[in-house]
């Protein structure tokens, strides 16, 4: 698994900056089964129209926690809880984005491999705070202490894909509420120092995400606990899941440099 974790992560030639959210696969409507998690849109394409472009869960009564290389760059940026977001009037919350100033590029020369750390992390702090109970984050280093054989990973975003194993890669289409929140199971593959790496593939009955809908968590089981972030994954959205893991030193030191209450 070392060895092609460079492969997938530099094949899916994942952008720093907005890029647009894609898709769980192999998922279904979550209505109200994760309300801490949001849609995160912004004009960042045309000005004064928001569109989503990744999702993120809210940490802390004010603090949405997602990818860093989904805000990077972007300001304000509004978050919606509602379980199918709809642009105008859909409750939506204005934020300022920070992101660990360590983020690097998943381009850029050692960010990629087994053994990287690319910072991939970063906060949206409300202006005020939603009427929602936040989700919980793991207690330092509870990956590696726990056993993860077996383990299931509900994963969580927004937008749905088109589950078909005859088509070409992707198979993203629009369904009746293409901003709909949706949760999909991934299954444990392997873990790294920094990467929490997860099975998505349909055909053996796992969902996940599309290489897009970055910033989404990955829960521990039927918790509540955030484990991991979904960073990327390989090109034809059936296999691999890359997550950036939340309970890593240089994580919960930049949490906590944000004032997010860490176990």
């Amino acid at each position: 698994m070392k060895g092609s974790l460079a492969v997938i992560l530099a094949t899916a030639g994942l952008a720093a900056g907005a890029t647009p959210a894609n898709a769980i696969t192999n998922g279904q409507p979550d209505g109200n089964g994760h309300p801490y998690v949001g849609v995160l849109v912004a004009d960042y394409v045309t000005p004064g129209v928001k569109q989503r472009f990744c999702s993120g869960t809210l940490v802390a009564p004010r603090i949405v926690l997602t990818s860093g290389h989904c805000p990077e760059g972007i300001d304000p940026v509004w978050v919606s809880f509602d379980p199918v977001y709809r642009a105008g009037s859909s409750p939506i919350y204005r934020g300022t984005a920070v992101v660990d100033p360590e983020f690097k590029d998943y381009r850029a020369a050692g960010a990629v491999g087994a053994g990287a750390d690319p910072h991939d992390i970063g906060v949206i702090h409300l202006d005020e705070a939603p009427p929602i109970t936040p989700a919980r984050l793991p207690s330092a280093g509870l990956l590696t202490s726990t056993d993860l054989r077996g383990q299931t990973f509900p994963t969580v975003g927004y937008g749905r894909t088109r589950v078909d194993k005859t088509k070409g890669p992707n198979n993203i289409e629009a369904n009746f509420f293409p901003d709909e929140r949706n949760v999909a199971t991934s299954t444990f593959r392997s873990l790294q120092p920094t990467w929490l790496m997860l099975s998505g593939n349909p055909a053996t009955g796992n969902g996940g995400t599309c290489y897009g809908d970055s910033g989404g968590p990955h829960f521990l089981g039927d918790s509540d606990l955030i484990v991991s972030l979904t960073a990327t994954g390989d090109i034809p959205c059936r296999s691999n899941e890359v997550t950036y893991r939340v309970d890593t030193a240089s994580a919960r030191r930049f949490l906590a440099s944000q004032g997010v209450p860490l176990p």
